[in-house]
């Protein structure tokens, strides 16, 4: 008994002098595992300074990095997915989604200025049902395209997706046929097209309006692709290349333009802009 209270008063000074770690003081990266301060790696835009590992960004981050302060310009804001088929508690989903994003559905579209060139912006957010693409994504992708069309401004748009949302079944799959059709008339209007394939772009978004820019960029190392790498190799009975679906591999076979890093991802995005002959219209955006 004198040893067990004994035992239990060192373990009481052992707590009362263990410093307290903030949770948010320190990142370990999930890539090469190395730990620094938190505040380091979100001054490099969430990038690892060892293996360059990029993050995923919510669409919030992603908007602060890339436009001009006070200039992005929301559409569709309140749009919100209905239940076409029925399928259960897909509302309670939505509704929790809703609540622990702050996002209506998994994408967000508008128009900004990036250094000064006007273009019609979208972000893909992964943290809402792996943006999955159901009606709300496919129309406010359609919208914005649309509006591109009409005043004669580029799109760039930031991809991320697990791929047609289940839950509304055949509704989700028209959207890839729905927003080809409008990434096509853009382009016989002479718009130009730019996408980013962010970590991961896969499935129905891979396959319809994220393949079909004019240019086509990714972020380093992030997974694109359409079917799942040990359904493929199921298939077609072959083992797979280590980097498959990776951007790099992409880059190698054709498929993607450029690797860009996040960290100059606005300066990339206003070079194409300039040599595509779109214009300053302000002088706002000296910051990055």
């Amino acid at each position: 008994m004198v040893k067990d209270r004994f035992n239990e008063e060192q373990k009481d000074v052992a707590d009362s002098s263990a410093p307290e770690i903030p949770k948010d003081l320190l990142f370990k990266c999930p890539r090469c595992q190395n730990v620094f301060y938190m505040d380091e790696f979100e001054k490099r835009k969430k990038t690892c300074p060892v293996c360059n590992y990029h993050a995923r960004l919510s669409a919030k981050e992603r908007l602060d990095i890339t436009v001009d302060k006070d200039s992005f310009k929301p559409f569709d804001e309140n749009m919100v997915s209905l239940n076409p088929i029925g399928f259960p508690d897909y509302e309670k989903k939505i509704k929790g989604m809703q609540e622990s994003t702050g996002l209506k559905d998994a994408v967000v579209t508008g128009e900004c200025t990036i250094r000064g060139y006007r273009a019609v912006i979208g972000i893909m957010d992964s943290n809402f049902m792996m943006a999955s693409m159901g009606s709300v994504v496919g129309e406010k992708i359609t919208r914005a395209f649309e509006y591109a069309t009409e005043h004669k401004l580029p799109v760039i748009l930031f991809t991320a997706s697990g791929g047609a949302r289940m839950q509304e079944g055949i509704i989700s799959l028209m959207q890839m046929a729905k927003t080809s059709g409008a990434v096509k008339r853009h382009s016989d209007a002479g718009g130009l097209y730019i996408t980013v394939l962010t970590d991961p772009t896969t499935g129905g978004v891979t396959a319809s309006f994220a393949s079909l820019g004019d240019i086509i960029l990714a972020e380093p190392k992030v997974l694109v692709g359409f079917a799942g790498r040990r359904v493929i190799q199921d298939t077609i009975k072959q083992k797979l290349p280590d980097d498959f679906q990776t951007a790099e591999f992409l880059l190698e076979s054709g498929f993607v333009d450029a690797i860009a890093d996040r960290r100059s991802m606005r300066k990339t995005l206003s070079n194409i802009l300039r040599l595509h002959n779109y214009k300053k219209i302000g002088a706002d955006w000296q910051h990055g």
